[in-house]
């Protein structure tokens, strides 16, 4: 349980302070956004602005995955196996692929059709949306519950005591 508390390497952040939970901001931003442009998009009459600005905000939150990805490894590769930890962090990478993976391949009909929000392309966002909302909610776990990458009990006593 210590290893996971500690960085695997200076890029994951240093102790008590890792750095994938400020990355995963990044994708998140940008794919809500594109979310939101989307429905614009839809709405409007001439959707050709927000169609773009969307495959813009999809694109960056692929590059944005790809560096919380990383740094989400480094952070996993020091929980345990064979713990609910170690479980919980397996379901919340499959979650993550399976949410890069869909906004890949809306991302892909949405060039096909670049002139509009094609509405297979917004369904694959708004499901790969919902499948990363519940990997947030498991990544909150691993650091509230089980503590993955937070500082120990020790180290937190320190901001609470007088003097």
């Amino acid at each position: 349980m210590r290893a996971a508390k500690r960085p695997r390497a200076a890029v994951a952040g240093p102790y008590g302070h890792p750095f994938h939970p400020v990355a995963v901001t990044i994708p998140i931003g940008a794919w809500s956004s594109s979310l939101v442009f989307d429905l614009i998009g839809l709405a409007s009459d001439d959707p050709r602005a927000f169609a773009a600005g969307s495959r813009l905000l999809i694109a960056i939150g692929l590059v944005g995955a790809v560096v919380a990805s990383v740094l989400g490894l480094l952070d996993m590769s020091r929980i345990e196996r064979r713990t609910p930890a170690r479980r919980t962090a397996v379901a919340h990478l499959l979650l993550n692929v399976t949410g890069i993976v869909l906004f890949i391949l809306g991302l892909v009909v949405r060039l096909l059709d670049a002139g509009r929000i094609p509405l297979v392309a917004f369904l694959l966002s708004g499901i790969a949306a919902g499948g990363l909302s519940v990997s947030g909610w498991l990544g909150g776990k691993l650091s509230y519950r089980w503590g993955v990458r937070v500082a120990d009990e020790h180290t937190q006593r320190e901001g609470f005591e007088a003097g």
